[in-house]
């Protein structure tokens, strides 16, 4: 009788369930009974896209000096819900949930001709993924190739401006590199198979017993940074000065590093302290630089997207691209002295503290006789 009582309580439960979908659906109702898939989500920047402090002061200031259409560009990607619904003041709760389920499970096609690629989304009761051959009493579901290839996130990490220049090329940095040649898609990197059920075990047992990872971790992430750059410090005496070499390596990812945002930095910091008295300190930066057309430089994020039209340098790493750095200190032989490699992942300028600007994610150090 337990066992039959408890069968229909789950039966009513998910009937019920299905009746209060009513797509786009907030993905707190999608957690109910995907909970470690809305877990996982829940600690991504997909997640934290629209409530992100530094996106908000972005956000106001692109508003300010450029109106409500660079407003509607912005929310885009940081809250596509809310564009495709109409909802640009953020009434709905679905619409604060950044890159949310209800989005990415309803992409129908992607188009890449005319302009910046374009997602075909229809918000409906059958949701769409990678998956084959599941079933959920809740809603439809839908095999959906595209789920499993790049072109899933085109459409948010490839953008052009109207001043014609390419401020987002991750997708096209990936498509010109041996993975993306190689077909190792960003889901390769980014939503690995992990252990987890799909669907809560309350809910439906299920044989599958792996998921894909929806923390998505990138740039925020230290091990997934460590993942991407090696470095190997080295030493020479040279007389009275102290040789220092910083190799630096590319190796795990499938993009520039940094990639995204222009004002995105990947920061070399190389310390030589002498045991005897003298300090040394030098950096080495990668990043992109870019200039508006008048040829002024532009330091804030949202005037990057907006009026970012010239390249003027770009030091980043490619991927499988090795940079040699040395460096050279008045630190005589017989002087002892500690040489300290740190790296550091700097995200914005915006940022009102240290550590939301950047994170150290490798540190190398060697003592010198």
């Amino acid at each position: 009788m337990r066992i039959v009582t408890c069968a229909l309580l789950v039966f009513y439960g998910t009937t019920a369930l299905a009746l209060d979908l009513k797509p786009p659906s907030s993905a707190e109702l999608c957690g109910d009974c995907h909970r470690a898939i809305f877990d996982g989500w829940k600690r991504s920047a997909h997640a934290t896209a629209m409530e992100s402090r530094l996106f908000q002061d972005a956000l106001k200031g692109a508003e300010t000096d450029f109106g409500v259409q660079a407003r509607k560009n912005c929310l885009a990607c940081h809250a596509p819900v809310a564009v495709l619904m109409g909802d640009l003041e953020l009434s709905r709760k679905v619409s604060w949930e950044g890159v949310t389920c209800d989005y990415c499970h309803s992409i129908q096609e992607v188009t890449t001709t005319g302009g910046n690629p374009k997602a075909k989304v229809e918000f409906t009761l059958v949701k769409s993924g990678p998956s084959k051959d599941l079933f959920s009493p809740a809603h439809g579901t839908r095999f959906s190739p595209l789920h499993t290839s790049s072109l899933a996130c085109i459409t948010c990490h490839e953008y052009s401006n109207s001043q014609g220049f390419q401020v987002l090329a991750t997708y096209s940095e990936w498509k010109n590199s041996t993975y993306g040649k190689g077909e190792l898609g960003c889901q390769t990197c980014h939503m690995y198979r992990i252990e987890g059920d799909v669907v809560d075990p309350r809910v439906k047992r299920s044989a599958t017993l792996t998921l894909n990872l929806h923390e998505i971790p990138g740039g925020h992430s230290i091990p997934q940074l460590n993942k991407a750059i090696k470095a190997d410090l080295s030493t020479t005496r040279e007389g009275d000065q102290l040789r220092v070499v910083v190799k630096l390596t590319n190796r795990g990812a499938g993009h520039y590093v940094p990639t995204g945002s222009p004002l995105r930095q990947l920061i070399l910091e190389l310390r030589a302290d002498s045991l005897a008295g003298p300090h040394f300190s030098e950096q080495r930066i990668y990043r992109r630089t870019v200039e508006d057309r008048s040829g002024a430089l532009l330091n804030r994020e949202d005037l990057v997207f907006i009026k970012g039209a010239r390249l003027v340098k770009d030091t980043r790493l490619a991927p499988n691209e090795t940079k040699t750095e040395m460096f050279s200190f008045p630190i005589p032989r017989g002087t002892q002295a500690r040489v300290r490699a740190s790296l550091y992942y700097y995200y914005s300028p915006l940022a009102t503290t240290e550590a939301q600007q950047k994170v150290t994610f490798l540190e190398l150090t060697r003592l010198v006789q």
